[in-house]
């Protein structure tokens, strides 16, 4: 396959036939592509007709992607339920710093209907001081146990092989790095030596510095090569691709126009051929767009992100407020999914 060829699906939910394809096994349809290449730095577009697509593409771009055991969604993405265990997380900091009021949170999230739960102890947002593992652990393990223990599919939110190892033994299944696993070294053959399932995020520079004048050739094909070879570096350490999600880190290392070019062409990174995770919710670029200064009061933001994601085909959507999001959801699949 060209590296240097970036296929974004052309996508409608229309009933399927000649010359139409499925995306990703769910029930987004696609009959063309925009296939963007490069002269030099140069971007260059054009349009293809899917029998004009190599092999290969069309089974990366179409094969069913489920993911850490989880069906493949058919028609509207996965959840996953955000709980910090911290002080300092730019949207809900402090709200679950207590792990009796972080397990209740975690309980109640599945009861709204999250898929997985993600616990995290340690703020990555833009500009977050770093905390010592030992910390990191204190905070996250009681969760996780408490979770795991009542059947709960939780993924641990760290950077750190320690605190992933900690997390594993408490009973955590998901590895979510904001780094693709290359801030610690040891960090892959923790995951691969469990059998664990990882979501790879992309990061540019680090969360102190990372929105100092990021910079990109052009951001989704930059992400999209990232992402590439981080998952080809766990598929050679013996993960198979339903233990790999990816997600382009929406606001990490991003400008607004960088954040909305990579929103408008998400359905480009099926064609990686694992699991889509975006991570909308509450960000800051929804607030400079809407000017809504408080993390808190951009739910409706959120939502309009969410349902655009779903439109573009993504697998599972990483929320804080899970209720408000499968609401949004489930009219948007009432409008937009045919029956034919």
């Amino acid at each position: 396959m060209n590296p240097r060829r970036y296929l974004d699906p052309v996508l409608n939910a229309g009933p399927s036939g000649a010359g139409v394809l499925a995306l990703g096994g769910g029930a987004l349809q696609f009959s063309h592509c925009r296939c963007l290449t490069f002269d030099g730095d140069r971007p260059v577009e054009s349009l293809l007709r899917v029998d004009e697509l190599l092999a290969e593409e069309i089974e990366a771009l179409t094969v069913p992607k489920a993911y850490a055991g989880l069906p493949c969604p058919p028609d509207a993405p996965l959840l996953m339920g955000v709980v910090n265990v911290t002080p300092d997380s730019f949207s809900d900091g402090g709200d679950y710093l207590d792990h009796e009021a972080a397990i209740a949170r975690g309980l109640a999230l599945v009861q709204e209907g999250a898929s997985i739960i993600d616990v995290g102890g340690e703020s990555t947002r833009p500009g977050a001081a770093p905390v010592s593992q030992d910390e990191e652990i204190r905070r996250i393990e009681p969760v996780v146990r408490a979770l795991s223990a009542q059947g709960i599919l939780v993924s641990v939110d760290t950077r750190n092989a320690r605190v992933m190892t900690a997390a594993i033994v408490a009973g955590a299944t998901v590895v979510n790095d904001v780094t693709a696993l290359t801030h610690d070294p040891k960090a892959l053959s923790v995951v691969a030596e469990a059998g664990c399932n990882v979501m790879l995020m992309h990061m540019q520079g680090q969360p102190q510095t990372m929105q100092q004048e990021p910079d990109y050739r052009y951001a989704s094909a930059d992400v999209y090569d990232f992402l590439r070879e981080r998952r080809d570096v766990c598929l050679k350490a013996g993960l198979k691709p339903e233990n790999i999600s990816v997600d382009p880190g929406i606001g990490f290392g991003k400008t607004d126009a960088h954040n909305l070019l990579i929103l408008r062409q998400m359905a480009m990174f099926q064609g990686l051929g694992c699991a889509v995770t975006l991570g909308v919710s509450r960000k800051s670029f929804i607030g400079r767009v809407a000017d809504v200064p408080t993390a808190k009061d951009r739910l409706p933001g959120s939502l309009a992100a969410a349902v655009a994601g779903a439109g573009r085909g993504v697998q599972i959507l990483r929320v804080h407020d899970v209720a408000e999001t499968r609401q949004a959801l489930a009219v948007w699949r009432a409008i937009s999914i045919s029956e034919a």
